[in-house]
């Protein structure tokens, strides 16, 4: 007898499969590298001892976030293990005595090392863990995440942070939104510590010891994110004509992450406006000097809006502050984005109507009192603990190292 199964059922059916045979395929393969490393050369030995700090990155962006703290970890002879996703991570290359950096490969290569790793604590910037494929270990005490930027910590995709145990956070708004997302989803209380941004600390104290940049002229930054809702994506090369009609000096800095998920368009861009005495495109790692010297950023929904706000205490111009949070935490949340009440203190807002004034609105945003206050009062609100954020990091990461490991004992 022949058993009909409607192709509905039938797709789900076969979905289902998939999944099983994909689950036991990865389970195989991640006891097959298992069995590998342990058979292995003496690389992942202190893996299988366990190792007292670990720090994961995903990519070599992230070393500005962590070199500050590895660097207090260092002057405290704590011994780290830094793993890192990207082959050309400056990480690799420290001067420190107990930090030792290594290459864990990239994307899946990376995750099925983390996903046996032996260790008291690991640190990360890395949302998403035991959501996608970074699981966690049954052999990591404790998952510690720092976020890469100040704002708020709801702008990760869904479920970014849920299963980590502990949250460094910056400003007491952030606390409240954690709060409010384990009382929907009824998730236990994480552990929260206000600890500052030691990167932004890190910043800040290298501007204070170089000081301004030299007399320039009159310099605007153009710094988009990237994705649909990004301004190349909503304007194109429209912005660019307005910026040049303006007579200042362009910088144009697009997000790393557009050269990989844009690249066609951006490479047009490109060819369409070359470098010239007016306009220059910039790809620097290390973004400190086109920040010095640039008296005003426009951008959208981008983390480097408050760098250049609050460290080098100048006003921005932004674009698109209500885009579309559907994929992300703050969903979940009936209360306004932070980053929609901060922006209107720290500049004037771009749009298509009011694209043809941007010489006036660049110029009313350098000459405007209220947003000298306005970042005075941002700052106050996201960047607790000024010059303390890596000092009061590795306190916290110390104590529970010594309670975690105080614990075992006596077990």
């Amino acid at each position: 007898m022949l058993l009909y199964i409607d192709p509905g059922t039938g797709s789900m059916l076969f979905t289902i499969l998939i999944g099983v045979l994909g689950a036991a395929f990865y389970s195989l393969r991640m006891l097959w590298i298992k069995l590998r490393f342990k058979l292995g050369s003496g690389k992942v030995e202190a893996d299988l001892k366990g190792l007292p700090f670990v720090i994961f990155a995903d990519d070599k962006r992230y070393w500005s976030i962590f070199e500050p703290i590895c660097r207090e970890l260092d002057k405290r002879g704590r011994d780290v293990v830094y793993m890192t996703a990207s082959e050309d991570d400056p990480a690799l290359d420290n001067e420190f005595e107990h930090i030792k950096a290594e290459y864990v490969g990239s994307e899946n290569k990376a995750f099925a090392r983390l996903n046996f790793l032996k260790a008291t604590i690991v640190l990360s910037t890395t949302p998403g863990l035991d959501v996608y494929q970074w699981k966690r270990s049954k052999e990591v005490k404790y998952y510690v995440h720092i976020p890469h930027a100040a704002s708020e910590i709801t702008l990760y995709r869904m479920f970014g942070i849920d299963y980590y145990d502990a949250i460094l956070l910056s400003g007491e708004y952030q606390a409240k939104d954690i709060r409010n997302l384990e009382k929907l989803r009824e998730l236990p209380e994480k552990e929260l510590v206000k600890v500052g941004i030691p990167y932004m600390d890190k910043m800040l104290a290298r501007l204070e010891s170089e000081g301004p940049a030299p007399d320039h002229e009159k310099t605007v930054l153009l710094a988009p994110s990237w994705g649909q809702s990004a301004i190349f994506s909503v304007y194109g090369g429209k912005i660019l004509d307005v910026l040049l009609k303006t007579g200042y000096h362009i910088i144009v800095r697009p997000h790393p992450q557009s050269f990989k998920s844009e690249k066609d368009m951006i490479e047009k861009l490109m060819k369409e406006y070359p470098d010239s005495d007016q306009l220059e495109w910039n790809r620097d790692t290390d973004n400190f000097e086109v920040l010095r010297r640039s008296d005003i950023l426009i951008s959208d929904f981008s983390g480097v809006i408050f760098d250049f706000s609050l460290v080098y205490d100048k006003p921005v111009i932004y674009t698109n502050p209500n885009f579309d949070v559907s994929l992300y935490d703050a969903w979940w949340l009936d209360t306004p984005l932070w980053t929609t009440t901060a922006l209107p203190r720290l500049g004037r807002e771009l749009t298509e109507d009011n694209m043809s004034n941007l010489k006036e609105l660049i110029d009313s945003c350098l000459s405007d009192a209220q947003y000298v206050e306005g970042r005075r009062q941002v700052k106050a609100e996201t960047w607790e603990h000024v010059g303390e954020g890596a000092v009061r990091t590795v306190d916290y990461l110390i104590n529970k190292y010594e309670e975690l490991t105080t614990e075992k004992e006596e077990k």
